[in-house]
């Protein structure tokens, strides 16, 4: 029987877990990995699955190992896990920053690393990952970090070259949404409506507009020009936004975000 280390049991590390379960995963498959006790019994009661208080313990035996931790502890975790590493089995990391030669380099020679950057609306099984093999990663490997990406959203596979900028749009990119859902229920409120009313015509009309793009498949440029009329209320709100740069403005923000993966990847 295949076990799964995970490591890390945040809100992350749990809608992985959650996640997996819901797709039919064996939770006695499964092993997690908290120094907490009180959060080790609240996982085994909840979803059924073995925890251990040590990461070196959790990923003995395991053929696939799942890293969900802070990417400023993974320079320790890495000696802990390594002498109890099985060989052969799948590093799978959704620290982010981390490249995979920084993993592995405190591995075991040639141990299979794919990198994983996720994104927060995987804890409503929506989530978008993109994954990246290491060196010594197969088609295979691959395939079955993917897999544990899909149990909450979807995936795809890039070169590793890509995920910093993957990291400043779609890793980052849910703080860009929020930002502009708070701008605009404040816009409504300004304007006259109570705070309630206001949040709940801004959060539907984002959810709405979102589904349309994505089962509609049509380019967003036909989709805003579908609403807007000629000299209409639109029109004088895309002219305002297109006078202010507010487009630009949004580039430069991820651009901003990609520089920063990057000067993070070069950590020490």
């Amino acid at each position: 029987m295949s076990r799964t280390a995970l490591i890390g049991t945040g809100v992350m590390g749990e809608t992985l877990l959650a996640g997996l379960l819901h797709a039919g995963w064996a939770p006695t498959g499964i092993v997690g990995a908290d120094r907490r006790e009180s959060r080790r019994h609240e996982l085994e009661g909840r979803y059924g699955v073995k925890t251990e208080e040590f990461a070196a313990d959790a990923v003995a035996g395991a053929d696939t190992v799942i890293l969900v931790v802070k990417p400023q502890d993974v320079a320790d975790l890495l000696p802990e896990i390594a002498a109890n590493l099985a060989p052969g089995a799948v590093v799978v990391s959704l620290c982010a920053g981390v490249t995979t030669g920084q993993l592995e380099d405190g591995l075991p020679a040639d141990t299979p690393v794919v990198r994983v950057m996720p994104n927060t609306p995987a804890q409503v099984s929506e989530g978008m990952a993109a994954v990246s093999a290491g060196a010594h990663a197969s088609a295979v490997d691959l395939e079955k970090a993917v897999d544990i990406m899909e149990a909450v959203g979807k995936a795809i596979v890039v070169p590793e070259r890509y995920q910093d900028a993957v990291t400043a749009l779609s890793g980052s990119g849910p703080a860009y949404l929020f930002f502009v859902v708070e701008a605009m229920i404040d816009a409504g409120v300004g304007l006259g409506l109570p705070r309630d009313i206001s949040t709940a015509l801004v959060n539907q009309t984002m959810y709405g507009s979102a589904k349309l793009l994505v089962e509609s498949e049509r380019h967003p440029t036909l989709l805003r020009e579908m609403v807007t009329s000629p000299a209409g209320t639109t029109a004088a709100a895309l002219r305002h936004l297109e006078e202010r740069s507010v487009k630009a403005a949004f580039m430069a923000a991820i651009e901003a975000a990609r520089d920063r993966s990057e000067e993070l990847g070069r950590r020490d």
